[in-house]
């Protein structure tokens, strides 16, 4: 046997605590089948969705000191105090837009001469996610949404996410409630989120319907429209339509969302927004008397976004605050009936950890795992590599700017 590749699994170090893992216990005993020269160990967690006993019972070893790992894997941002020198970090570090907040932990790993492979940033030759908990974002976020609809009308009355135990019991639920026919459910994307919010839809019997249909018809059935970028964005010259020139130069467009909000009761955000992109609607569109939108669940959560009722981002325990329109400040969730009521939770796979972890488990052994455990040449592993030794790789240049500011 050649050398032995050792693998750590951290405990999660962000405050609120984030309950995923990057791997199940059974992922792990199947990696370990596959790559007899690899060996995992996992960092002791009292909050973790899989429990230490999960662990032990199938004899994956638990470890409080990791220095003896070369990789280390987690999945939100890390506690700089915690970084090991001189090791690979595979985690969501969201720096690579140059968060602000994150700024100090950047800093850390690059003082601490350490390698940094990004899960946001394992991408196909053609630019495509490898990995991401989206499905589960969007599933949760359309669950919020609707839950949210109970709450503000005391029609029905469902578990939040959180408090079940999966997304069957979640489901289960979500079955045995009746919308009002007519309803009018907009979703903004065509990625995994969007999707994940189709999915739940879909379990709550809500109906798809066209564009045309949705902004013109009224439906005695509960309904939702799935909306692209061509259907809320226009070319401000007049030309047609191009989903590739729209990416590279959003700034040349002007929103067309505005008719959507005369007709729709819930909206769910499931879109990339660029922010050279216009807006979707103003503070000013919301004082509009037609102005329907009641409830915004905005699970892309976008600050000084294309949505201006979201002022921060909330909480799994906390997932609600109410909009008024007409002072432009947020008020107590439910308070006033005219108020519009906002969930912008940003770690919403969060709520369903035992679900969102197992198919992140798997998208990272379908993907990741082969090239990452065989330490064999990898360009997807390069794209995703934002420091190396501390040293920012050359994809990542543009960052040397935020990690020497003042």
């Amino acid at each position: 046997m050649g050398k032995i590749l050792r693998v750590g699994i951290l405990r999660e170090t962000k405050n609120p605590p984030d309950r995923r893992v990057p791997l199940t216990p059974p992922q792990i005993v199947a990696l370990e089948e596959l790559y007899p020269n690899v060996q995992f160990f996992v960092q002791p967690s009292d909050y973790r969705c899989y429990s230490n006993e999960e662990y032990e019972y199938l004899d994956i070893p638990l470890k409080e000191d990791l220095r003896d790992c070369d990789i280390l894997m987690g999945v939100k941002e890390i506690d700089r105090r915690t970084f090991i020198q001189g090791k690979t970090y595979l985690f969501f570090a969201h720096v690579a837009k140059k968060q602000p907040h994150n700024l100090d932990m950047f800093r850390a790993m690059a003082e601490r001469n350490l390698s940094l492979i990004d899960f946001e940033y394992l991408t196909t030759d053609k630019g495509q996610r490898v990995v991401a908990f989206g499905r589960h974002a969007g599933i949760v976020g359309a669950y919020n949404g609707l839950r949210a609809r109970g709450i503000k009308t005391n029609k029905f009355k469902l578990k939040p996410a959180y408090q079940c135990h999966d997304l069957d019991e979640m489901w289960a639920g979500l079955r045995l409630i009746e919308l009002k026919p007519g309803l009018k459910i907009l979703v903004t994307g065509d990625g995994r989120v969007a999707n994940g919010a189709i999915e739940t839809l879909g379990i709550a019997s809500v109906v798809q319907v066209a564009p045309d249909d949705y902004l013109n018809r009224d439906f005695d059935v509960p309904v939702f429209c799935q909306l692209f970028p061509e259907h809320y964005a226009r070319q401000k010259k007049g030309l047609k339509f191009s989903f590739s020139h729209f990416t590279k130069f959003p700034q040349e467009y002007e929103s067309t969302f505005l008719p959507y909000t005369k007709v729709t009761d819930i909206l769910i955000t499931g879109h990339y927004w660029d922010p050279r992109s216009p807006v979707f609607f103003t503070r000013e569109d919301m004082k509009k008397p037609d102005f329907r939108i009641s409830i915004i669940a905005d699970i892309s959560c976008d600050m000084n976004g294309p949505i201006p009722s979201t002022l921060r981002a909330t909480t799994i325990s906390d997932p609600f605050y109410a909009y008024n329109p007409f002072l432009e400040i947020e008020e107590p969730a439910f308070s006033k009936h005219s108020n519009i009521t906002v969930m912008s939770i940003d770690n919403l796979p969060g709520e369903l950890p035992r679900d969102a972890s197992l198919d992140f488990g798997k998208q990272l052994m379908s993907n990741v795992l082969h090239d990452l455990l065989s330490e064999i040449a990898s360009s997807m592993i390069e794209r995703a590599t934002i420091l190396r030794d501390g040293k920012l790789t050359s994809a990542y240049n543009y960052l040397n700017d935020y990690l020497n500011s003042f």
